[in-house]
């Protein structure tokens, strides 16, 4: 027979690793990804960054930091970033630091539109610490991949642990970007 020692020692370890286990589950970053079926995302090389019209901006300093860890993660994939109105691909982003509406129109900040200066949007509802990553192809003027990855942007008071939370979600966001040709 085991004595009551080891069976407290080993109720102990049991409750301990289950503890981890919800931890480590109830921190892990949720990604999810969508993009439009057929598209050659081969043909894109060059990028812009654009902003989504009506939606809440972070202050400066995690405006860089999140397009640092977008540019880096796609940079390994071989793209560039460029400002250039003739880029390939425009790319925006959306944070929620509680939960809030996204809104999924888009403007450089020179006046385009969809449409010729008309703009089609629709919302959604995007929860707390959330970064949301928008793709679109200017040419047909259209959304053409989205990710969200949650628990990236919960603000902590220590500066390193936020960019490090950060650069770990945009790497699990951008994991399988670009998508596989069917």
């Amino acid at each position: 027979m085991r004595s009551t020692a080891h069976r407290e020692f080993a109720r102990i370890f049991i409750v301990g690793g289950l503890l981890l286990t919800v931890s480590v589950f109830v921190a892990a970053q949720d990604i999810k990804t969508n993009y439009v079926p057929g598209t050659d995302f081969s043909k894109y090389k060059t990028y812009k960054w654009v902003t989504v019209d009506g939606a809440e901006q972070p202050d400066q300093i995690v405006d860089q930091q999140i397009k640092l860890a977008v540019d880096t993660a796609l940079a390994s994939k071989g793209m560039t970033r460029t400002d250039a109105d003739t880029a390939d691909m425009y790319v925006a982003y959306q944070v929620s630091i509680r939960q809030q509406e996204q809104w999924n129109a888009y403007g450089t900040g020179g006046g385009w539109r969809f449409g010729g200066g008309m703009a089609m949007a629709t919302s959604t509802t995007i929860n707390i610490g959330t970064l949301g990553l928008d793709f679109y192809d200017p040419q047909p003027q259209k959304l053409i991949w989205r990710g969200q990855a949650t628990k990236t942007l919960n603000p902590s008071k220590d500066p390193k642990k936020n960019q490090d939370r950060l650069n770990k979600g945009v790497a699990k966001l951008l994991k399988d970007f670009p998508p596989k040709a069917s």
